[in-house]
């Protein structure tokens, strides 16, 4: 029997059907670049952000940083501008407190990816229990100064001044403090404060609150408060510089390498210099 003419189309419209269907394949193939693409390209590809501060988007996850509290202006600042070029990455809220507080939190097991500390004895703690992930480097450095409120209405030019009115020091157990006792003794002060805060920022605060006259702070907690306190640079403040390491920690996420580099950079010593800070 001699097929019928819509029989004998039916084997056409199948082949000239699979021959379409095919040719579509092959567009799509070569429109994503499947399959042909150059390993060597694919790595000039990923690689054009420039290393682990590249492009945005290049890491994710989130990102959580330990940090001295007088840091905490500049790395407001530094943290925003991280999480702009990094979108994809979830910024916490930084926990600023005095450097031996942190330190203290990580040895009893506190999660950080990051720490800025603003002396290197602290640091060493943290070095001395193994949890850092990468080699601690220098990236700031801070001098000590005796804040007084705007206009000085007391008159302080130097820590003798200081036997005339009340003050505060940070405690020795921190490096505000350290630094003070090691200012102190070089210049045979034997002053006594009102009261050893545990940290910096909380002496800074009690000036501005009037509590007392004067009290131990760095050059930068000033700057920071520059409508509210004025700085008076004491016989023997450029002998006592206080050097401010940062490091990756065990367990670090993603984040935490490119943040340490990008405080490392120009940009971020350019945000640590308007701050106030000194170069490393």
């Amino acid at each position: 029997m001699t097929p019928s003419p819509t029989a004998r189309r039916g084997p056409r419209r199948l082949i000239a059907l699979l021959g379409a269907t095919a040719a579509g394949l092959a567009m799509v193939a070569c429109s994503s670049g499947g399959g042909a693409e150059d390993p060597a390209d694919a790595g000039s590809e990923s690689d054009s952000g420039g290393g682990t501060s590249g492009s945005a988007g290049d890491v994710g996850g989130t990102l959580t940083v330990f940090a001295a509290a007088s840091l905490q202006e500049a790395f407001d600042v530094l943290l925003a501008a991280f999480g702009e070029q990094h979108p994809d990455v979830e910024v916490a809220p930084a926990v600023y407190d005095g450097s031996a507080t942190l330190a203290t939190q990580l040895e009893e097991g506190a999660g950080a990816d990051v720490l800025a500390t603003a002396n290197e004895d602290t640091m060493e703690r943290i070095t001395t229990a193994g949890l850092e992930a990468s080699t601690p480097e220098p990236f700031a450095t801070n001098t000590l100064v005796i804040a007084v409120p705007t206009g000085n209405p007391e008159g302080i030019a130097d820590l003798p001044d200081l036997n005339d009115t009340t003050f505060v020091i940070c405690a020795p157990a921190v490096p505000c403090g350290d630094a003070t006792v090691e200012l102190f003794g070089l210049t045979g002060f034997a002053g006594a404060p009102v009261s050893q805060e545990q940290n910096v920022t909380a002496v800074a605060e009690r000036v501005v609150n009037g509590d007392v006259g004067a009290g131990l702070v760095y050059g930068t907690d000033v700057a920071a408060r520059s409508g509210e306190l004025e700085a008076v640079v004491p016989t023997g403040a450029d002998d006592v510089v206080n050097n401010y390491p940062i490091v990756e920690l065990e367990g670090a996420q993603p984040a935490a390498a490119p943040f340490v580099e990008f405080v490392l950079s120009d940009e971020g010593q350019a945000v640590l210099s308007e701050h106030g800070f000194g170069a490393p």
